[in-house]
């Protein structure tokens, strides 16, 4: 997988193609007659090593949670842009589910003093980019353009397909976590595996206040983000994400910039401004 670790390569029980059991997991949501409104998934693959046809019936498989009116949310991955080689050429390497316009895809951030609580500057390991199979969704059209034909530092238009889904869509701190395991703490845990159940519990806190206020919870959050351009997040405009280490890129992915970027997406939870922004329909 992009994101994370590794997938194990032996025959697990409800895995696809030695990978994830995305389709498992969804088949088993859909089953279900009450469930809670906010899911989030720490785990990803390759787009490149999934079967189209196992992507369009996991995807088909989102459009029916977001149908319900479920949040999914999933890990933007920890390889920044990726890389692979084609034919002797390299390309970034999108992430899947990460890469599914059905759901919000989150990125990360670490503090520009890591020490310190200080202004939040991209987490280099942060996954972002186009995916290769779905096209860009019309909710993020505007956006995606706007950072397209203004960002300073693109890289080559060879490395990614600027026409398709663009991700992460949000992202939140993803660096220097403390981590309790059998009672010992483990510092400095790192990755978007906790950026997005971060994102997942504030969500799940501002869905409280609208049930409490007679509203029905969030749903499918993308149209939303993307309509009210973000409000209610901190904008991260600094810093870039790692990516091929070639002589034309150098390691470097996409940059961060004002507004929607494919590095940490509309940026990091303000909750108070959050909340204000998604209590009312």
């Amino acid at each position: 997988m992009t994101a994370l670790c590794s997938p194990s390569h032996k025959k697990n029980p409800g895995r696809h193609e030695s990978q994830e059991p995305f389709l498992q997991w969804l088949l088993l949501l859909s089953n279900e007659s009450a469930l809670p409104p906010v899911h989030t998934a720490s785990y990803g693959d390759d787009e490149d090593s999934l079967s189209s046809a196992y992507i369009q019936r996991v995807n088909t498989e989102f459009m029916k949670a977001a149908a319900r009116g479920l949040t999914l949310l999933f890990a933007s991955g920890d390889s920044g842009a990726g890389c692979w080689s084609t034919s002797g050429r390299h390309q970034f390497r999108p992430s899947f589910p990460a890469s599914s316009p059905y759901v919000t895809t989150v990125g990360g951030t670490s503090f520009k003093n890591p020490f310190r609580v200080t202004s939040e500057v991209v987490d280099y390991i942060s996954g972002g980019g186009f995916s290769n199979v779905f096209p860009r969704p019309s909710y993020q059209e505007e956006a995606v353009a706007k950072f397209l034909s203004s960002s300073p530092q693109l890289p080559p238009s060879s490395y990614f397909n600027a026409s398709g889904r663009a991700y992460p869509d949000v992202a939140a701190l993803s660096d220097g976590y403390w981590v309790v395991s059998n009672r010992v703490p483990i510092p400095w845990v790192s990755g978007t595996s906790a950026s997005t159940p971060v994102f997942g519990g504030i969500l799940s806190l501002i869905n409280e206040h609208r049930i409490l206020n007679g509203r029905p919870p969030l749903g499918f959050l993308n149209p939303r983000l993307y309509q009210q351009h973000g409000a209610g997040l901190f904008d991260v405009t600094r810093g870039c994400h790692e990516s091929c280490l070639n002589e034309e890129v150098q390691g470097q992915g996409f940059c961060s910039g004002p507004g929607w970027d494919p590095v940490t997406g509309w940026g990091t939870p303000n909750f108070p401004a959050l909340l204000k922004t998604l209590i009312n329909p």
